[in-house]
């Protein structure tokens, strides 16, 4: 019970605010001049953790910090673009740390599988999209290494993006996902991540990291990933 009661203090600090602009003569609201800024900007607002690097030596510099703060040994790991290009992976391992990639994680048994996965220190991954007005990353699962367990299962999440994938309001992750759904139907699983997991189940308290990671960090990387 005590540690209910940190947890559920530890998510009265997180207090969303309405966004004046959002109203019904203008319910579009849009990223502003600088859609990165306004997405980390709503992102810390509800909880979450991270910041604008320039280049993957900082990525790792950002994740250093991270890792200094958690007893990480196993990382859970998307198959994806940007982590690939900036060699996420051989990082982990450089640091002593088990990376378990999720494509690899699907060739094993259910058993063994579920037994990975729900033990994992760390769940890495990219987006498909962020969102600039709610502070919101869109991850979807599909085949080929990249599970939505990463992202939901791991007490400790972090999302590696570019400035390229941070769409400015919901209303163009819709056009996004509509477009997607012409060209090849849509993903198995699109999940939204605005902050740390959250419920308000125990008498209307507001309580992080009960159904998901406590702790979420998004890195929007600007050079270095093509």
């Amino acid at each position: 019970m005590n540690r209910v009661r940190q947890a559920t203090a530890a998510g009265r600090a997180y207090q969303v605010a309405l966004n004046p602009l959002a109203t019904a003569d203008q319910s579009y609201v849009g990223g502003g001049v600088d859609p990165v800024a306004s997405f980390l900007d709503e992102w810390r607002l509800v909880g979450g953790f991270g910041g604008r690097v320039p280049n993957a030596e900082a990525v790792f510099e950002y994740l250093s910090q991270v890792l200094l703060q958690h007893d990480v040994r196993t990382a859970l790991m998307w198959h994806h673009p940007v982590l690939e290009a900036l060699h996420v992976g051989d990082w982990l391992r450089s640091r002593g740390i088990e990376v378990l990639r999720w494509d690899d994680l699907e060739k094993l048994s259910a058993e063994e599988c579920r037994v990975r996965t729900f033990t994992a220190d760390f769940g890495i991954t990219g987006v498909d999209w962020a969102v600039a007005e709610t502070g919101s990353l869109v991850v979807c699962a599909r085949p080929g290494g990249r599970g939505r367990s990463v992202s939901l299962l791991p007490p400790l999440h972090a999302a590696i993006l570019t400035p390229s994938q941070i769409l400015p309001d919901l209303f163009d992750l819709f056009r996004e996902l509509g477009i997607e759904h012409q060209a090849q139907g849509l993903p198995s699983n699109v999940t939204l991540i605005t902050g740390p997991s959250k419920t308000g189940d125990i008498q209307l308290k507001l309580t992080t990291g009960v159904h998901g990671p406590g702790e979420v960090h998004a890195i929007v990387v600007e050079a270095g990933v093509t």
